[in-house]
């Protein structure tokens, strides 16, 4: 199956083929050997070319939330048939206003921009501190910052709308 990933602005192409509980993912024109096992407390086992890695992952609409080494990254994914709809409608980018959410429950420990302010595709917006880490939270489109709803040191819920962007 083939995916488009992106993170942080940059997408790349991947290639995934099962072969029973082991996945191959060609990325970059190498292909990486994947071992996975769920574990007792919700997270994910990974052995990635023979590295040990734990991870979660916390879907969000075409997003995924992965907690991978003590930070968290949100990726956006296509599938090929998702790839054929955004290239059919003329879109391979964001559309539309786009609703920054908290990844996790944590605190907004810095507010980089406010209503107005126009902003680039993978620029930070907020930074959210989310077990012990702080991350950095960006535009997935450029656009302008129609609206910030917290402020520095609130407490918010994973799923907690944050900004949007227009």
């Amino acid at each position: 199956m083939r995916y488009r990933a992106a993170l942080g602005g940059e997408a790349r192409d991947l290639e995934v083929e099962r072969d029973g509980a082991r996945l191959h993912v060609r990325l970059g024109g190498k292909v990486h050997e994947i071992d996975a096992l769920r574990l007792g407390d919700g997270g994910i086992g990974l052995i990635v070319d023979g590295r040990s890695f734990a991870a979660e992952f916390e879907e969000k609409g075409d997003q995924v939330a992965v907690l991978l080494r003590d930070s968290v990254f949100l990726v956006d994914i296509a599938d090929e048939r998702r790839l054929r709809m955004r290239a059919a409608s003329g879109r391979l980018g964001a559309e539309g206003p786009q609703i920054l959410v908290a990844p996790m429950p944590g605190k907004v420990v810095r507010v980089l921009v406010k209503a107005g302010d126009e902003v680039r595709e993978g620029q930070g917006l907020l930074v959210v501190e989310a077990m012990k880490m702080e991350n950095e939270l960006r535009a997935v489109k450029a656009g302008r910052v129609k609206e910030v709803v917290v402020a520095e040191g609130v407490a918010v819920d994973g799923g907690a709308k944050l900004c949007v962007v227009e």
